[in-house]
């Protein structure tokens, strides 16, 4: 062997070395690091929420930023899905910062998940407070570049009175315009209390009836019967911005539900959403994996062609649970 070639061979040693290190020091395993370069090869549309790392965030082991660099160097991903909880300011000079957080490392940002601006408390005092921090939201929304916002609707009976009803939509309307205006959409999300209910964000969704305006999916996460939540995930697939995709789907009928919306014709990013608080790196990695092997499926044809579909809305009369 020459000398140059010995210089090559050693060069090319230390390189492996190296990575093998980082990988090592990192804890990302073979299999992560391959995830990683298949989807800078080709995008694939999926996210983890940031709410997902809370535990981390509040051992004050994680912060908006380290959370940007877990989707994008341990994970493999090419968007993020933030939660407001991680934003610690609303200033625009740390926004932008987080902006460039984004460019940076080439990502775009499928949702900016925002509580504390349910539009709906019975308190007025409440009610004004939520409606001025849900402006700051989208202010931040239109500095880091959302495709969509999540804002709950508030209310927490089986049904809204006319004035809760009249109120939510009017605040819809004035957001959803907003946010059209700037490019991205703003809507609710089917998790708690009375957006719950099928039949409600549906007459809700028909209320607003806005081009800026769309559901986040937290799929499975309705009220009722196992039969009615399938049907409700099934019917709202054609109104679908995003999506929160907990664990019990992702360990149940996650291809399932995922088809559904691909056949809907569904635009937005497919988002795990992990709960526990506890091992979020790998509970995490886990449910990331699974959403990787349905598309692995339908890249390979496995899972089956899409079917004849549109998105056209379920129509009012449409059965429901």
């Amino acid at each position: 062997m020459t000398t140059s070639n010995r210089r090559e061979f050693l060069r090319g040693s230390l390189t492996a070395t190296a990575a093998v290190a980082a990988s090592v020091l990192s804890g990302e395993s073979a299999s992560t690091q391959a995830a990683g370069k298949s989807a800078s090869r080709t995008p694939l549309r999926l996210s983890v929420l940031s709410y997902s790392f809370r535990g981390l965030l509040a051992e004050g082991k994680m912060d908006v930023f380290g959370y940007l660099e877990t989707c994008k160097y341990r994970y493999g991903l090419n968007a993020a899905d933030i939660w407001n909880g991680f934003l610690t300011s609303m200033d625009e000079g740390y926004l932008k910062k987080v902006r460039d957080a984004l460019d940076e490392r080439e990502m775009v940002l499928a949702d900016l998940c925002a509580d504390n601006v349910h539009i709906w408390e019975d308190d007025p005092a409440t009610r004004e407070k939520n409606y001025k921090y849900a402006l700051a939201n989208l202010k931040a929304a239109e500095i880091l570049r959302a495709r969509f916002m999540r804002v709950d609707a508030g209310g927490r009976g089986p049904t809204w009175t006319d004035e809760q009803f009249g109120y939510i939509v009017l605040r819809y309307k004035e957001y959803a315009q907003r946010a059209h205006d700037h490019g991205f959409k703003v809507g609710t999300e089917n998790h708690w209390g009375t957006e719950g209910i099928w039949a409600n964000l549906q007459k809700l969704h028909q209320a607003v009836d806005h081009p800026g305006f769309g559901i986040s999916c937290h799929i499975g996460g309705w009220q009722g019967t196992d039969a009615e939540k399938d049907e409700a995930d099934r019917l709202v697939a054609p109104w679908v911005c995003h999506t929160h995709i907990p664990w019990n789907i992702t360990e149940g009928p996650l291809q399932e539900k995922m088809t559904s919306l691909r056949d809907a014709g569904y635009p937005g990013y497919y988002s795990v959403e992990h709960h526990t608080g506890k091992d979020e790196y790998t509970e995490v990695a886990l449910q990331l994996d699974r959403v990787r092997a349905v598309f692995d499926r339908w890249r390979t044809g496995s899972a089956g062609a899409p079917s004849e579909s549109s998105r056209k809305p379920p129509k009012a009369g449409a059965s429901k649970p």
